[in-house]
């Protein structure tokens, strides 16, 4: 109802749709109130769909208007549901899907893509959802959702970016009738569903989407995380997280400590994620950016790993023998150097309180997908031997986080500084105290809206781990004082297009500074980058079709 007189005139709509106008603001104003109708999330995120199949312009305007609200309906937490469920729910088709029946076509298959002017993908094999594990095809909801925060986030047109599934299966055997499986069918003599494939048979289907199949000129690519072993070395350009065109979720993203101002490394850490046992595991990429930052901020190598023990829910990695002897070796994970160099003989297997007690951390990292791994007595342990500790329960979706945003505020009387995998709401303190505290969402959507944004305006050609620190020091220096007052450790979400600009404009002038652009004389004609990137960045609002 948005048409005007003279465009249904022009385009034979007239008498076919009521004959009030609507503005955009109208139908935002009657969309919201539909939205928050809604029984739940999932119902919320599924009203939200089919808002997007009728009409995009309106859908990524809500997204923008209300990105506090509504991003955590297409993003996490909700989308960790709406994965689980995806095949139940498959009404209709969105992005691109390749499965083994498609050996040998994936090139060809991009040519099918209804757009030709794709600036971003964003590719999943649903190895490593959320927390969940392994889901294989319906991982789309994860693309799907990416994609609309770097339209609404970032400011990237919804018609230059594209979601793609590798689907290989799941790794556990089941009934496909009873998951309602979107996969490849099944195994023809056992009825059961497809077994995921690794190594060279997944190589060869995902190296095509790494380069972009030659279909598609200027494209970045952006590939979840993937399970141990799902990526071989044979795919260089997703096994090295961000060089080439791509750019990997491998958890070694931008972090950077939120400690109002505190650098890295003053702070010694306690890290408990079941992600570390793998190679670009959430809990070793994690580390290794922090790690990083130490040693830019003057430490070695040597002293910034000291500052670190890494646990999982068997205890710390350690060795084999000693007091309690350290379970994961007789797993065989220690297999790999990538995690046996996190492992630190003094610890052996050592329970986390007991690590707690004794290496007395001023950080405590969850990346375990443990839920209530972070109990009372632990996090008061920690709260006893730290002023001002810093908490981070980080796994996604809601329900595998180590502990909620308000159990880490009250166990330590407020003191700690909070930020979560998932959003929380604002916890009010009890007693004399009185005070709102505000978490944050400790989540890549701060910062890959932004890079995307870089890639798109500013011709990055490569994606350095330099690229990546700029991003984050970007994220948290533009944060307010008001914000800091709330209790927060990143910006406000409502003000994430300012940040995803601030993001792109950092890492575009380190791309200038390393040659890294394909836009050089550009920008530098250009002079202001913050203004150039700016009039690049999509807003959705009607344009006249005729």
């Amino acid at each position: 109802m948005a048409f005007d007189m003279s465009e249904r005139d022009r385009l034979g709509l007239r008498g076919l749709i009521p004959p009030a106008v609507r503005t955009l603001e109208d139908q935002i104003l009657r969309t919201i109130d539909h939205l928050r109708s809604q029984p739940n999330d999932v119902a919320k995120n599924l009203f939200l769909q089919e808002l997007h199949n009728r009409n995009e312009t309106l859908y990524h305007r809500i997204l923008v208007d209300y990105m506090e609200e509504v991003a955590p309906l297409v993003y996490t937490p909700t989308v960790g549901t709406v994965c689980q469920e995806f095949g139940h729910r498959f009404s209709r088709s969105r992005g691109m899907y390749f499965s083994l029946d498609d050996r040998g076509k994936f090139s060809t298959m991009l040519h099918n893509w209804p757009h030709d002017n794709v600036h971003v993908i964003v590719v999943t094999d649903g190895s490593r959802i959320l927390g969940l594990g392994d889901l294989g095809v319906h991982g789309m909801g994860i693309p799907i959702g990416k994609l609309a925060l770097y339209c609404a986030a970032g400011g990237i047109a919804a018609a230059s970016g594209a979601a793609g599934v590798s689907g290989r299966g799941h790794q556990q055997p089941v009934p496909a009738a009873a998951q309602g499986l979107c996969g490849a069918a099944q195994e023809p003599h056992t009825g059961r569903g497809v077994l995921r494939v690794h190594g060279r048979v997944h190589a060869g289907g995902v190296r095509p989407l790494a380069a972009g199949g030659g279909a598609v000129r200027g494209l970045r690519v952006q590939q979840g995380r993937a399970a141990a072993g799902a990526v071989p070395p044979q795919v260089p350009l997703l096994q090295r997280r961000h060089t080439g065109h791509g750019l990997r979720d491998s958890g070694r993203g931008p972090v950077r400590l939120p400690s109002g101002g505190a650098e890295p490394h003053r702070h010694a850490g306690a890290v408990c994620g079941g992600g570390v046992c793998g190679p670009g595991g959430a809990a070793l990429g994690v580390c290794g950016a922090i790690k990083d930052g130490m040693i830019r901020a003057g430490l070695s190598e040597k002293e910034a790993q000291a500052r670190f023990v890494i646990c999982n829910n068997n205890g710390a990695l350690g060795r084999s023998g000693g007091v309690f002897g350290d379970p994961n070796h007789a797993q065989g994970l220690f297999a790999d150097p990538a995690v046996a160099g996190w492992a630190c003989e003094h610890w052996d297997g050592t329970p986390l309180q007991q690590v707690l007690e004794a290496f007395r951390p001023t950080v405590l990292l969850g990346l375990s997908a443990q839920p209530n791994l972070f109990n009372e007595e632990l996090i008061r342990t920690m709260a006893s031997q730290c002023e001002r500790p810093i908490i981070m329960p980080m796994s996604n979706p809601t329900s595998r986080c180590e502990c909620s945003a308000e159990q880490a505020y009250r166990w330590t009387e407020g003191r700690a500084i909070v930020a979560t995998g998932s959003p929380f709401q604002p916890v009010r303190l009890g007693g004399t105290d009185g005070r709102t505290l505000t978490p944050s969402q400790c989540n890549n959507m701060y910062v890959f809206p932004g890079l995307g944004l870089a890639a798109s305006a500013g011709g990055i050609t490569t994606f350095t781990d330099q690229m990546l620190y700029e991003a984050a020091v970007a994220c948290v220096n533009s944060m307010t004082e008001e914000e800091r007052l709330e209790g927060r450790t990143f910006p406000s979400v409502k003000r994430i297009r300012q940040v995803s600009l601030a993001v792109a404009c950092a890492v575009i002038r380190e791309g200038m500074r390393a040659g890294l652009t394909d836009k050089m004389k550009i920008l530098k004609a250009e002079g202001n980058i913050e203004q150039y990137v700016s009039r690049k960045m999509y807003f959705p609002d009607y344009v006249p079709l005729l």
